[in-house]
């Protein structure tokens, strides 16, 4: 079934996965965003967010982990639409919860829903995503990944806009939740059914037993090769994670930068990431996943040092620069070689995804309660031997025998 696609087919397909990207990360941004709003509309303290934040985190984390047992059960094309309409609903719990009837509970259901939802389809879309890298034969993962970014900025500036005119977060979040509801059932439609990505060929299709399906879920957490793309991603989750809440304030703090020029390096970050994610899988088609992997993690390096010890601003905003180069590629190409089986496919991207996502969930405010005793600017050399084990773990993203995407050709 799977080989039987049109080149129609494949390109509805390849779109509805950007689509889902890209609603991904409007969502989070639409929270990020809103989060000010929500705080002087509720009457609550920064510790009352950071225990908002908690719940999401590990919903987020559930999520990714109840992910391989979902896929099969139903498969991806069902499971991305039931776990997008579960963080639509979760978003405008947010928005309910905030103004409709105000409740702090109904805010917090509204997160879990939405930690939860996220964090199930983003181990679905990956799956696909690396699906169709194989289709194509081509690195195309980054490029996903640049769309969830994409999505982002949109949700930003959209959160931007609303706040500057008032918008009230309901309103905000119901727009947004609609949104996504329509992206879920457009790609539903255009998402092709795949006996490798555990859909069923008939309707009748015999289902699988619940315990084959939980040994399927938990198979990858006993083979090394998981935990060494663990290591690859959480180093450059940690280090992409690091730089979105304390680069910023580095800048603005610690190198006597101010606010505005702060959120100006953390924006010539987000840049230089999104620019290598949009041009990044032609390199790892050229060189392959581990020659690149090895020398953004080289950058990565040398741009938190650089970041850490420069003697003037301008430095410190080249090092931002090739930090947000070096972190650029580690996550997606880990779910791409997660992926390289598409009969382990979900068990394995779905382990990688926890690891590293309890990389970028948990180490930020690890590095803040560090930075309390030893100041953040020493912290972030944390990040720098953490992107050099990345580095050096980087061979187990080699493409196991008989997967040609991301071997690279010399």
């Amino acid at each position: 079934m799977d080989s039987a696609l049109t080149s129609s087919q494949l390109l509805r397909w390849r779109l509805a996965i950007f689509a889902i990207f890209t609603a991904s990360g409007l969502s989070i941004a639409t929270w990020a965003s809103r989060v000010p709003s929500i705080k002087a509309d509720l009457g609550i303290e920064n510790s009352d967010i950071g225990l908002l934040l908690l719940g999401m985190g590990i919903a987020s984390i559930l999520g990714l982990s109840a992910a391989s047992v979902v896929i099969a059960r139903f498969g991806t094309r069902r499971g991305m639409l039931g776990a997008m309409l579960v963080f639509a609903v979760g978003v405008a719990l947010i928005g309910i919860g905030t103004n409709l009837a105000p409740s702090v509970v109904i805010v917090v259901i509204g997160l879990c829903l939405f930690g939860f939802g996220n964090g199930a389809v983003d181990v679905m879309m990956n799956v696909d995503g690396a699906a169709i890298e194989i289709q194509v034969g081509k690195t195309i993962l980054p490029l996903f990944h640049a769309f969830f970014s994409f999505g982002t900025v949109i949700g930003a500036g959209f959160g931007a806009l609303a706040a500057g005119i008032r918008l009230d977060v309901f309103t905000h979040t119901m727009i947004v939740a609609i949104a996504i509801v329509i992206v879920a059932v457009a790609a539903f439609a255009n998402v092709p059914p795949r006996e490798a990505a555990g859909d069923p060929a008939s309707g009748d299709a015999e289902k699988p037993a619940l315990r084959a399906r939980i040994a399927l879920a938990l198979s990858a957490w006993r083979e090394p090769r998981t935990y060494a793309l663990g290591v690859v991603m959480l180093g450059m989750a940690f280090a992409e994670g690091g730089a979105n809440d304390w680069l910023a304030l580095g800048v603005s703090e610690d190198h006597g930068g101010g606010a505005a020029l702060g959120a100006a390096a953390l924006t010539v970050f987000s840049v230089a990431m999104t620019v290598v994610r949009v041009l990044g899988g032609p390199l790892v088609d050229r060189f392959g996943r581990v020659a690149v992997l090895r020398v953004l993690a080289v950058a990565a390096g040398a741009g938190i040092l650089l970041f850490i010890l420069a003697p003037n601003l301008p430095l410190v905003f080249v090092g931002a620069a090739l930090w947000g180069v070096g972190a650029s590629l580690g996550f997606p190409l880990g779910m791409s070689a997660a992926a390289d089986d598409p009969a382990k496919a979900a068990s394995r991207v779905s382990a990688a995804a926890t690891i590293g996502y309890v990389a970028f969930l948990c180490g930020p405010p690890v590095l803040g309660f560090i930075s309390d005793h030893i100041g953040l600017l020493n912290t972030l050399f944390i990040l720098v031997a953490l992107v050099l084990a990345s580095g050096f773990a980087s061979g187990a993203a080699r493409p196991i025998a008989g997967s040609k995407v991301g071997a690279g050709h010399h």
